[in-house]
């Protein structure tokens, strides 16, 4: 018999869900039921054991500087899982916080500095005078993003030829007023400062459904091939 589950993580959903970030599971799990799979949602959070490659989806979401320090905190633990699970070509969503600590370091207004995972070559500076906020529109492979930023993070590449934007912006500020991006696209990984929520936008919503859906089907087949 098929296997119709489809097991999603959502990194310390308990911690990092601001601004209807949550949104962007639910839909996910309401495209996929209509597309005939189950889905299982486990919120990982503090402390909890996390083996990426045990889903078919992970997804972190952003918060505020108290909680995203927090979480930076328990976060190095998984930090071989993701690596592994990112550069293998995994789906992956992250929005804003959870973006800013795929890279090396986010600096703080008070001149703190967070340490990211390291995983992807960007970095986040906080400016308290500049706060990107607003409805924000931009072009990505899969047609228009409409969206939501609320940001005094400004997101850098450090190496643009591993890195490349999510979106180009037609309205907003994006990563950083300077760059006219938004996002990163890194393989199967996506990062966005969109919240509102991004998967609103069911253009993207329906090409990481197909992710999603290609990376399950991969996975039944290479558990049925080992048991057989």
């Amino acid at each position: 018999m098929a296997n119709n589950l489809i097991k999603i993580a959502y990194l310390y959903e308990d911690l990092m869900n601001t601004y209807g970030d949550s949104g962007d599971v639910k839909i996910i799990s309401y495209l996929l039921k209509r597309e005939g799979y189950d889905t299982q949602v486990d919120n990982i959070s503090l402390g909890d054991e996390f083996d990426a490659f045990d889903y078919d989806f992970v997804f972190f979401g952003g918060g505020q500087d108290f909680e995203q320090t927090v979480v930076a905190k328990d976060l190095p633990r998984h930090k071989e899982t993701l690596d592994k699970y990112i550069n293998s070509g995994q789906p992956m969503l992250c929005i804003c916080g959870g973006y800013q600590l795929m890279g090396t370091y986010y600096k703080t207004n008070s001149g703190v500095t967070i340490k990211g995972l390291d995983i992807l070559p960007l970095h986040t500076v906080f400016k308290a005078d500049k706060r990107m906020i607003g409805d924000t529109r931009y072009r990505t492979e899969w047609g228009e993003v409409q969206a939501f930023e609320n940001h005094s993070g400004q997101t850098y590449f450090d190496d643009t030829n591993k890195l490349h934007p999510f979106g180009e912006m037609i309205e907003g500020y994006g990563n950083n007023p300077q760059d006219g991006v938004e996002g990163l696209r890194y393989r199967n990984f996506i990062g966005s400062y969109s919240h509102g929520p991004l998967l609103k936008n069911t253009n993207v919503a329906n090409a990481i459904v197909k992710m999603i859906i290609e990376r399950h089907d991969a996975r039944t087949n290479q558990v049925e091939s080992v048991e057989n």
